[in-house]
């Protein structure tokens, strides 16, 4: 049984057959049906809401996972991707594009990814990789049973909010105002506000909600967080912010403003503290089921998966350039100090 973990807790660490019915029938044995052609060389779909740039060490490491079940791109398996690049908009019409090329399996890369692969078909199977819940979200029935044609894997990004905030908390202690960058086309936003919210006033802290959804928002938002006096950044999880993620760090360092980001990727790229699920071994295990699905396991029978270790990432260059001093329990305490 697959039990729901809570990660506050943790620290440093054929469906190408003709018919519906025959369709169902093998889903009721147990196999999902892949399409004639693609058991010669199936066909994944893969849509992102972010860039080829950003997803780069996470489609490495879903290749690896699909390379150690005997798959490899351009021998026995292909892949055809599709790059939102952060705008949402863009995602239907390219899920709708798979449905018509009869993929084996979508493997939708976030939360905006799996809605719109979800609405495009009820038969190809589907993996997911998403940082929000599932199942609040109305993307599974239940952890433990998916149902239907989709699974894939949980990363608990944004129930981790409320952490991430008091490790920045813990980081610039006299902070009396912090600001949150969030994106309000994510349907994850008013989960993830929420979630900040409770450790906010838990707290006592004082937040502002900075809303950012384009390129055009970026330095606008940031300007409003320097006249409001914000005293450090907390960034919510978010594709574009993924896609973002230089243009984000150099405003936050430029300004002199200590920021917790939700993924290793952004400390490593110059980022104060990161804190959250490493994305890379996320991808791996999604590559895990969808070779599963390709030798016959419905995606009903694979119980949606959830990080058991969440990364602790603090760069010690930035934090000496910010002037800042890192409380040696919050060095002890993280995965990997970047100096």
């Amino acid at each position: 049984m697959t039990r729901r973990i809570d990660p506050t807790r943790v620290r440093g660490a054929g469906r190408g057959l003709s018919t519906t019915r025959r369709t169902f029938i093998s889903l009721c044995a147990g196999a999902w049906p892949l399409a004639a052609g693609a058991q010669h060389m199936p066909v994944i779909g893969y849509l992102s809401s972010l860039s080829p740039d950003a997803d780069r060490w996470r489609i490495a490491a879903l290749r690896q996972s699909l390379a150690e079940a005997g798959y490899s791109e351009g021998g026995n398996l292909a892949f055809e991707y599709r790059w939102a690049e952060g705008d949402y908009d863009r995602l239907a019409a390219y899920a709708a594009e798979f449905v018509r090329r009869d993929v084996a399996v979508i493997f939708a890369a976030s939360l905006p990814s799996a809605l719109a692969a979800k609405a495009a078909t009820t038969t190809i199977p589907l993996v997911f990789v998403m940082g929000a819940d599932p199942v609040k979200l109305g993307v599974v029935a239940s952890l433990n049973q998916p149902g239907g044609n989709i699974t894939g894997v949980y990363q608990f990004y944004g129930a981790l909010g409320g952490k991430r905030l008091e490790i920045i908390r813990e980081l610039v202690p006299k902070a009396s105002l912090i600001a949150i960058l969030s994106n309000p086309k994510n349907p994850n936003t008013a989960d993830h506000l929420a979630d900040i919210e409770t450790a906010a006033r838990a707290m006592g802290q004082r937040t502002l909600v900075v809303a950012v959804s384009a390129d055009a928002d970026i330095a606008p938002a940031f300007a409003k967080i320097a006249q409001e006096r914000a005293s450090a950044l907390l960034v919510a999880d978010d594709p574009f912010f993924g896609t973002r993620r230089d243009q984000l760090v150099a405003q936050a360092n430029g300004r002199a403003l200590p920021a917790i980001y939700y993924v290793r990727e952004f400390a490593a790229a110059g980022g104060l503290i990161s804190y959250g699920s490493g994305s890379p071994y996320n991808y791996g295990r999604g590559g895990a089921y969808v070779a599963r699905i390709l030798k016959g396991t419905a995606p009903a029978a694979l119980p949606v998966e959830q990080p058991t270790k969440f990364e602790l990432v603090i760069n010690l260059k930035t934090a000496k350039a910010l002037g800042l001093t890192v409380p040696l329990t919050l060095q002890a305490a993280a995965d990997e100090v970047i100096e």
